[in-house]
């Protein structure tokens, strides 16, 4: 794991830190619902944040005796927590968006509104920090809080619209503006819900060794084939582990080749692969024979 992937959650974490006292204080000041709903929702980015930075620590050990193969899928574990704490953060802001259709509503706050804009901003940099630093080094943890943090540009979006238009209504006297933080909340909880689902679903696929895409698949064939004597790719799979592409491969080369002419094959074969394929960690060849008149023994 580079060190840009700790740095990078680091300042994640600090900031998250920091909203999270920003949102809640202004909230409880200002009597603004939602505001502290958007401030729990950061007291739990922490928590998130602390689980992908530890991850990222964990992911950067060597193998060992006991773990062959590395403790890379310790990002895709992380990956998952942050899909649970985002989902029970969305049901959160949804039971206080309803409970605050049946409650007074509260006076808005061009304080708030302005707590809420500084929150989306400082967001969205964050996550477009996050993202480009965690595609680079393919890091599962750090992709993970990115996406945490354009959770909550959608949370601080909503408040950011809910509060203007209370702000609004107030103003020119139009009824029921009041309530539009809360309907804001709930629209923001489904889409915080869908996001935290297909990370949810990405950590498993991770987790139980999916293949990775078509795509992937076809480019490791076309690579594979442009080596010559390999004569035939009979089964080709790849999975992730952490931040690195582990690939298996099976190919038919001449049967009259000697062992060290198989054995140069199948090192071109894996530095072929490791060399035109970004994040490849490790790529394992098999060799059959081939035949040139078809038949196999």
């Amino acid at each position: 794991m580079a060190n840009k992937t700790i740095v990078a959650v680091w300042i994640s974490l600090i900031s998250n830190v920091v909203l999270t006292a920003l949102k809640i204080v202004t909230g409880l000041v200002f009597n603004s619902k939602v505001l502290v709903a958007d401030g729990i929702h950061n007291a739990g980015d922490v928590v998130a944040t602390v689980a992908a930075l530890t991850s990222a620590l964990v992911a950067r050990k060597p193998a060992d005796e006991d773990h062959p193969y590395g403790h890379g899928k310790a990002e895709a574990i992380a990956s998952g927590l942050v899909s649970i704490i985002l989902i029970m953060a969305a049901l959160l802001m949804v039971y206080k968006s309803v409970e605050s259709f049946f409650s007074p509503p509260a006076a808005a706050s061009w304080i708030s509104l302005v707590a809420a804009f500084v929150s989306l901003a400082w967001k969205q940099a964050l996550y477009m920090y996050c993202i480009r630093i965690g595609k680079a080094e393919n890091s599962r943890s750090l992709i993970a809080t990115a996406y945490d943090h354009i959770a909550d540009v959608y949370a601080s979006a909503a408040a950011v619209i809910g509060i203007g238009i209370a702000l609004i209504g107030d103003k020119y006297h139009i009824a029921y503006t009041e309530y539009g933080d809360s309907a804001a909340g709930i629209i923001v909880s489904y889409l915080v819900i869908r996001l935290g689902y297909k990370m949810g679903r990405e950590a498993i696929d991770i987790l139980m060794d999916k293949n990775v895409t078509n795509e992937q698949l076809e480019q490791l064939t076309s690579i594979i084939y442009s080596v010559p004597n390999v004569k035939r790719v009979d089964s080709i799979r790849a999975r992730e582990l952490g931040n690195a592409i582990i690939v298996d491969v099976k190919v038919s080369v001449p049967n009259q080749l000697t062992v060290k002419e198989g054995h140069d094959v199948s090192r071109e074969v894996k530095q072929s692969i490791m060399k035109r394929m970004k994040h490849v960690g490790d790529v394992m060849v098999h060799l059959n024979p081939w035949y040139a008149d078809g038949e196999e023994e």
